[in-house]
């Protein structure tokens, strides 16, 4: 197959991943539901079998479906109890919110310094791909946010490490994209700015996985979390009496 036609099958292949996992994570498609057969796909996206597999094979592997033989493909449900430490009723308070990136700040830290030293080419250029989807200018609010959290899911399964890249999963599907979206609300912060600023953080993370430099890693992804933690904070000493 030529480069370029392999390049493209790849970019169409993400793009149906992260609008199938955008839907996953805005709850369009819930917990055991059953997503559209190979036909359909194919079908409304004007996409071949080969890049709607693909897809699928990416959803698998970020934990977000599952494939029942015989049957068709589901959106899994959550592998964790949540509601052991997380109450959904309260996602929107902001000590919450807080409570919630101090956790990832402890997760992804460490998972960034592994993803520098353990990353195979293909997972880099993974990161690449969706840095680059990221950076599109006419790329949607929710569709941001679903690549958003791919990048990060991304980070952590390049670990090799399944505990880590199973507990982003079963929280990230839930909260990240929510609360990235929110602290650019609460301090209306101009969006193109706002976009700017991540990805400009995402930028530095990916360039010290490229570089395998792990300790640069673990200070650029604890320097983007702390910049959102940071927003949250002020935004709690703005709303209280």
């Amino acid at each position: 197959m030529p480069a370029a036609a392999g390049k493209k099958r790849s970019s169409l292949s993400q793009g149906l991943e992260a609008l199938l996992s955008g839907h996953i994570l805005e709850g369009r498609l819930r917990g055991g539901e059953q997503l559209p057969t190979e036909s359909a796909l194919m079908l409304e996206h004007g996409v071949s079998r080969t890049v709607v597999r693909e897809a699928m094979s990416r959803l698998q592997a970020a934990g977000m479906v599952e494939t029942r033989h015989g049957i068709g493909t589901f959106v899994r449900g959550s592998a964790l109890s949540l509601g052991a430490f997380i109450d959904p009723a309260t996602l929107g308070i902001l000590d919450d919110s807080l409570a919630i990136m101090e956790f990832r700040i402890g997760l992804e830290v460490e998972a960034a310094g592994l993803c520098a030293q353990r990353r195979r080419p293909d997972q880099l250029a993974g990161l690449r791909g969706l840095l680059d989807q990221l950076g599109q200018p006419a790329v949607s609010v929710n569709d941001r946010a679903a690549l958003d959290f791919q990048f990060h899911l991304s980070i952590a399964q390049a670990t090799g490490n399944h505990y880590i890249a199973n507990t982003l999963a079963n929280l990230g599907v839930i909260i990240i994209p929510r609360s990235r979206l929110d602290s650019a609300r609460l301090f209306h912060d101009e969006p193109l700015h706002y976009e700017q600023r991540m990805q400009s953080e995402h930028e530095q993370i990916y360039q010290a996985i490229l570089n395998q430099d792990a300790e640069y890693a673990r200070a650029a992804m604890r320097l983007h979390l702390q910049d959102s933690r940071e927003y949250l904070q002020q935004a709690r000493q703005a709303l209280r009496p």
